[in-house]
């Protein structure tokens, strides 16, 4: 099995082989770097949210590093890695964090380019989705970045979760946290997307949330409440497989038509209450259609 392209030379062969080689080490390196940093951090963090999410990207590392040990097996006939520590982690959380996200986006670069010149389709795939992942953990990191020091929003108080939270609602108060759910829905349906291909259930009910966001702006404007900023990504996490991806959209449907419910509690306007409803109607014909896809898999 090749897995970069080379002309058909013996020399040529083993020198791909090689830098191949070369470079799935580097790369567990990289990985057994980052589990023994994000270790750390988690003992670091300084809220249960944020040792939450870094346990999920420790995760995600750790799966890349048996992934990647497995490939170096079997291109070396069984040769097994021995992992070195390429970069100490600072002690500090602040730069901690700062030092993460750098590291993250650098192997994004660094997967793209091993998937790129990969022969193999499931190296190419291998190395595509291990670079998502970073991406995704580098956004995380940034995050942490814009909140050290200062009060952060937890997924807790966000869309659907904020608003069955809170104590008491406004009229502004359920239109943002209206279109931050929906906004977090579209976040989790293209990471879906990107991740696992056009996934035909995902990709309808994408297009209808767009929708649902064009319905919703109608109010913001009607009402003259000013659109929140979309930082859905920083509460979106990787699913590793399509069977945990219809999970969460099913926790994410039943999420938002309670939302929805506690809103139709409240008195309100004729065409918000009209908006809210179908946009209700809307998550329950959704959340079966996730059902369905989650019984097949």
């Amino acid at each position: 099995m090749n897995y970069y392209p080379y002309p058909s030379y013996p020399q040529d062969f083993m020198r791909s082989q090689k830098k191949l080689i070369q470079a799935i080490e580097k790369a567990i390196n990289g990985e057994f770097s980052a589990i023994s940093c994000y270790k750390k951090l988690i003992q670091l963090a300084p809220d249960k949210s944020t040792k939450k999410r870094i346990e999920e990207i420790r995760s995600d590392e750790q799966r890349h590093y048996t992934e990647f040990r497995r490939l170096y097996t079997q291109l070396t006939g069984g040769g097994q890695p021995t992992p070195q520590i390429i970069s100490e982690c600072p002690d500090s959380f602040e730069k901690a964090i700062v030092f993460a996200f750098n590291d993250e986006q650098e192997t994004v670069d660094f997967y793209l380019d091993i998937a790129d010149q990969a022969q193999d389709p499931s190296v190419k795939e291998i190395f595509r989705r291990a670079a998502a992942d970073e991406q995704n953990h580098a956004v995380w990191f940034l995050s942490f970045q814009m909140n050290s020091g200062s009060e952060r929003q937890t997924d807790e108080e966000y869309g659907a979760k904020g608003a069955m939270n809170a104590s008491t609602l406004t009229i502004p108060d359920m239109l943002t946290y209206a279109m931050q759910d929906e906004y977090l829905a579209q976040a989790r349906y293209d990471n879906v997307l990107n991740t696992f291909g056009d996934v035909r259930t995902f990709v309808r009910i994408k297009e209808a949330e767009q929708r649902h966001i064009a319905a919703l702006n109608t109010l913001f404007t009607r009402y003259q409440v000013p659109l929140p900023e979309d930082t859905s990504q920083f509460f979106v996490v990787t699913p590793e497989n399509i069977k945990r991806a219809y999970g969460a959209a099913v926790r994410g449907e039943i999420d938002n038509i309670a939302m929805y419910n506690k809103f139709l509690t409240y008195q309100l306007p004729p065409d918000m209450r009209t908006v809210f409803t179908q946009l209700r109607d809307a998550s329950v014909n959704h959340l079966a259609s996730f059902e369905r896809g989650l019984e097949r898999e």
